[in-house]
């Protein structure tokens, strides 16, 4: 597999052939040396509050099934969160769910702008450069951004496994809900679960899709779901399939 780096950035298999381009958002807890340990203890940095567990091992697995592109931010969202606008007020976590994160309080003008230099702007600075380069090769894409959640959020239970979330055009989204729920008709799939857009947290999947007319989906697999291997080759052969199926039936809604 083809790998290029960046400090805040990696870009696996460039050239896949697949339709599909992967980007995850949180695929890493790494925190720059510089930062310490922000004041977490090792199985605080280990939780959700620092990344999306499993979701970088999903991506990987689908990159090699697919043979698709995958773009991985390769700092925590500790330090800033690659799906959050630069005006948002969670950019830069002071508290996550119940943990302070002191270490981010009060921060300068100057470091706030270094963080988004460094590490937010070349994340995305690298997805547009994978989409720029598709465009004039022709290259038909779908972006698929790839996260996950936490079975409790604030004490309450979240019972769908996968959640899908749509930016403004919801149709090949709701062509994977389709194609999942015909794989397994059991599958409880939750349709802008367990956030929605109006919450914020679809910067990626608008930024790079919604202003190039592309088609896109964000997953979001419930964590306890894809931390052992099991469960990651599970739900990727089975969202390998579906994803591949969906891109077959708007194709054919659309009459290409």
């Amino acid at each position: 597999m083809n790998v290029s780096s960046q400090k805040a950035v990696l870009v696996s298999n460039a050239r896949g052939q697949s339709p599909f381009v992967l980007v995850c958002d949180h695929a890493s807890n790494r925190i720059p040396p510089q930062y310490g340990d922000l004041g977490l203890t090792p199985i605080q940095r280990l939780t959700h509050i620092a990344w999306d567990p499993g979701a970088l091992a999903v991506s990987r697995r689908l990159s090699e099934l697919l043979d698709a592109p995958l773009v991985q931010s390769t700092v925590s969202r500790l330090i800033i969160d690659c799906n959050r606008d630069l005006s948002a007020p969670d950019l830069i976590w002071t508290l996550s769910e119940t943990t302070r994160i002191a270490a981010n309080e009060n921060l300068d003008a100057a470091e706030r702008q270094y963080r988004i230099d460094h590490f937010h702007r070349p994340y995305h600075a690298s997805i547009e450069t994978l989409l720029e380069a598709r465009r004039h090769a022709g290259r038909e894409t779908i972006l698929v951004c790839v996260h996950s959640f936490t079975p409790v959020y604030h004490g309450v239970p979240r019972r769908w496994p996968i959640g899908l979330i749509h930016g403004l055009d919801t149709g090949y989204t709701a062509a994977l809900r389709n194609a999942l729920q015909n794989a397994d008709p059991s599958l409880d799939i939750g349709w802008n679960e367990p956030y929605a857009a109006l919450a914020g947290v679809t910067l990626t999947l608008e930024k790079h899709s919604d202003g190039r007319g592309l088609e896109a989906t964000m997953i979001e697999l419930r964590h306890d779901e894809i931390l052992e291997p099991a469960g990651v080759t599970l739900w990727s052969n089975r969202l390998a399939a579906c994803l591949e199926t969906a891109r077959l039936a708007r194709r054919q809604a659309m009459g290409l």
